[in-house]
């Protein structure tokens, strides 16, 4: 029995407490959970940061519960500052790359998260836990480099969002720290978020001055 008040709620998905060590994810308007929970188990038997998977079926995924506070959270508070959290978010990036992918991978193609933000990070005792799978796919690694510095762009060129200040500094500090790692693939980024049914009109309108803005960083 779950509890009618969701731990969390996000774009796409609830999730609720079962127990003390366990949350049921569940989405809204359907979709299956079974390649999602594929690809965390074999990260999980990699020994890559996800939560354990005890159960998939359908819409639901049950997971094991995580504690702690996400990285967003903790760099809004003072917890962490912004250069250790551009070097977690990068270092989280090239240890999922680095993971062996799926038998039915392509030619050069890794695990890609497609969806790695300081609110998709807890900051669980055991160490930072990456969380939402449900964009995860194969692909080239700086498609997955591209996404990330995108989301954060987003945010950056958002004139009404708060944090927009703090968006930039870790944007900039981001890019230093996976400097190296992949080449970000920011056309092809930019066409995945642009066709991405949970993006708005006004975030797919700061789209443009996004790219503008890693541009020019990029320089």
């Amino acid at each position: 029995m779950t509890d009618p008040t969701p731990l969390a709620s996000g774009r796409e998905a609830d999730v609720y407490a079962l127990d003390g060590e366990r949350v049921l994810r569940r989405y809204r308007d359907g979709g299956d959970v079974t390649v999602e929970a594929r690809f965390m188990a074999h990260l999980h038997a990699a020994g890559f940061p996800v939560p354990r998977v005890h159960h998939a079926d359908g819409t639901d995924l049950v997971m094991r519960r995580l504690s702690g506070p996400t990285l967003l959270h903790a760099l809004l508070t003072g917890v962490i500052d912004v250069e250790t959290a551009a070097a977690l978010l990068a270092d989280l990036h090239r240890r999922l790359h680095a993971v062996a992918p799926l038998p039915e991978a392509g030619d050069g193609e890794r695990i890609l998260h497609l969806d790695l933000h300081p609110d998709n990070v807890v900051l669980d005792p055991s160490g930072p836990v990456l969380i939402d799978w449900r964009n995860v796919r194969h692909g080239p690694p700086g498609l997955d480099v591209a996404m990330t510095a995108l989301i954060l762009a987003q945010v950056v060129v958002d004139r009404d969002q708060p944090v927009a200040t703090e968006a930039g500094e870790l944007l900039r500090a981001y890019l230093r720290a996976i400097r190296g790692h992949a080449v970000p693939l920011v056309d092809a980024a930019v066409a995945r978020r642009r066709a991405d049914p949970t993006q708005s009109a006004d975030e797919r309108a700061r789209l443009v001055p996004a790219v503008a803005l890693l541009t020019a960083a990029g320089r």
